[in-house]
């Protein structure tokens, strides 16, 4: 892979490293979802420095192009995030579904409770006026 190939690649993952670091600094992404991150932009770093894995894992997957190995390594990361957060949003569709059932259940039954309360208080206003009389 040519040399100025390889800065760039290595600049932009190293940006995109500090870049989540940066994020998980600031409580802007959670730790487990960082270290899909980072475990991802450390395997690029070491893809892009040592040219002969990179030469390797072009020539294992078919690829005339080391550079062209480096991005579909990337691609292939990215794939593998995509299908962790589709399942991560997944799950949690399904607990907001609960807990809007569970929200609406409990509103319900605190109406009720109000309802017979209020109820029952007018019967006594009802009763005390009647003795009162």
């Amino acid at each position: 892979m040519d040399v100025r190939l390889r800065v760039v690649a290595l600049a932009a993952i190293l940006a995109l490293f500090l870049v989540v670091l940066d994020l998980v600094r600031r409580r802007k992404l959670l730790e487990r979802y960082a270290l899909l991150w980072l475990f991802s932009a450390l395997a690029l770093i070491g893809l892009a420095a040592w040219g002969g894995l990179l030469s390797g894992v072009a020539t294992a997957i078919g690829v005339v192009a080391p550079a062209n190995a480096l991005f579909v390594v990337a691609i292939g990361f990215i794939l593998v995030l995509l299908l962790h957060f589709s399942i991560a949003v997944s799950r949690l569709t399904d607990q907001a579904k609960i807990l809007a059932q569970r929200l609406a259940l409990l509103e319900q039954r605190q109406r009720r409770l109000e309802d017979e309360g209020e109820e029952e208080e007018a019967d006594r206003d009802y009763v005390s006026d009647r003795v009162s009389d």
